[in-house]
């Protein structure tokens, strides 16, 4: 009587190693160029917060000095520097149809990587004004 001896194979072969291998290796790239554009997107972010911060900072001035003398003083435009980063700051101010408002443009400006960024903020502030004498009777 001839006795069959079954051979049961375990393990991977040669070509399956190497399939598992490529898609780990492309998971693992994936994950990492996602990371570096998370990273990058993160930065950019930080730079749009610290331009509102500047703008919120400009806006708090003119209100601190009141519009006519902020318009007076004549310093319209300036740089800020934070972190490692320059921020160029103007103010455009025009007068409203409605007498002693005024329309206040503030835009700040900055590059990175040889690319130009910019915010730009409007609102509207009430000048002075002169109180009107009447006569008592």
């Amino acid at each position: 009587m001839a006795v069959k001896i079954i051979k049961i194979k375990t393990g991977f072969t040669l070509i399956e190693t190497i399939l598992a291998s490529i898609v780990l290796c492309g998971a693992v790239l994936t994950l990492g160029a996602i990371s570096t554009r998370s990273l990058s997107q993160a930065k950019l972010n930080r730079q749009f917060e610290t331009a509102i911060a500047s703008v919120e900072r400009q806006l708090a001035l003119v209100d601190y000095m009141g519009i006519d003398d902020f318009i007076e003083s004549g310093r319209m435009e300036g740089d800020t520097e934070e972190f490692e980063r320059r921020y160029h700051w103007k103010i455009t101010t025009e007068s409203h149809e409605i007498e002693n408002l005024y329309v206040v443009n503030i835009t700040v400006s900055w590059v990175e990587r040889n690319h130009p960024y910019s915010i730009s903020v409007d609102t509207i502030f009430s000048g002075t004004v002169e109180p009107i004498e009447t006569e008592e009777q």
